[in-house]
């Protein structure tokens, strides 16, 4: 089984050595430095105190990788329409795509019951590229977990969480999803296999479309917006607003909104990956993680007035700061 992993950071990375270390047979495609220094000294991975560094085969584009049987995708969101292309040579006409990105994804109404099925949305997917380039019924549903961070070229370094829930758009237990888990379970990974992934899409949505906004808009850790009172507040409205969403659409939520606020409070003074991205000058999701969620909410006549306003303001802040182009 070759596994391809297309944007080898810091999910990406973390996948590929344990995956080597489990014996597997990965090839990573990477860029600039990170690339430069995998080939010259293999990937290095720090977790549970430990550091392990293995030798994945590096490529820089998708014609030296060559066609994989599963091409697993951790860009940014933002990043995936620019790269389909090439992800569809790796993908070839059989492969995979394990869709590990942030966000509503790209395949999200493929197949889905009542009058949005196979609707494409413009805040993740402008045109319908996505959608026509990497045929949805390849695509693997997959909810990241872990948290991890490329530290310096070549090594990442893994801070919490081993679980990668996947799932298929048609709630079937697939031979492809069982192949994968069972790679992922090899490597020291939870994998669930879900029959219901677009909950799970939204049970991390739900914190993420709070949360990494109002950090990039504040500043503030993870442990402040769920401690202070104020930025708590404001982060519910948000949710709540989006569980109205998600459930106008058919969702089920295993848990209480206060329940899953007080688990992202457990994680402590933690930068959110928008607010570590707006601090180095890059892209942020924000389309993926809030836009989405007010184009749903157009679509399924939701009123979520907070989550407009925070979107604008988010907006306006990514384009002053040069991390948001549209």
């Amino acid at each position: 089984m070759r596994i391809g992993i297309f944007g080898a950071g810091a999910i990406g990375g973390l996948l590929a050595a344990r995956l080597m270390q489990a014996g597997a047979e990965v090839t990573v495609v990477a860029r600039g430095p990170h690339l430069a220094a995998m080939q010259a000294h293999g990937l290095r991975l720090i977790s549970g105190g430990e550091t392990i560094t293995t030798h994945p085969r590096c490529a820089a584009d998708a014609e030296a990788a060559g066609e994989q049987d599963f091409v697993v995708v951790t860009l940014k969101a933002h990043a995936l329409p620019g790269a389909a292309p090439a992800i569809a040579r790796m993908l070839g006409r059989e492969g995979t795509l394990v869709t590990g990105v942030n966000g509503i994804p790209y395949w999200y109404f493929y197949g889905a019951a009542g009058p949005l099925r196979d609707r494409t949305l413009e805040s993740v997917d402008p045109g319908g590229v996505l959608w026509r380039t990497l045929p949805p019924a390849q695509a693997l549903g997959c909810v990241v977990y872990p948290a991890a961070e490329v530290i310096e070229p070549g090594v990442v370094a893994h801070t919490y969480s081993d679980r990668f829930t996947l799932g298929e758009p048609d709630g079937s237990r697939s031979a492809r999803a069982e192949t994968f888990a069972q790679a992922l379970q090899s490597a020291g990974f939870k994998a669930p296999i879900r029959p219901r992934i677009r909950d799970e899409i939204w049970v991390k949505l739900w914190g993420n479309m709070a949360f990494n906004p109002l950090s990039a808009l504040t500043g503030a850790t993870l442990d402040r917006i769920t401690g202070r009172p104020d930025l708590r507040a404001a982060a519910r409205t948000m949710m709540v607003e989006g569980q109205q969403v998600a459930e106008a659409l058919g969702v089920r939520f295993p848990i209480g909104v206060d329940k899953r606020i007080e688990g992202a409070a457990e994680v402590g003074a933690h930068r959110t990956s928008m607010l570590q991205d707006l601090e180095r000058g890059r892209p942020m999701e924000i389309d993926a993680l809030l836009g989405a969620v007010v184009e749903l909410a157009h679509l399924t006549n939701v009123a979520v007035p907070a989550c407009e306003l925070v979107l604008a303001l988010l907006r306006e802040r990514g384009r002053q700061s040069g991390c948001y182009a549209g």
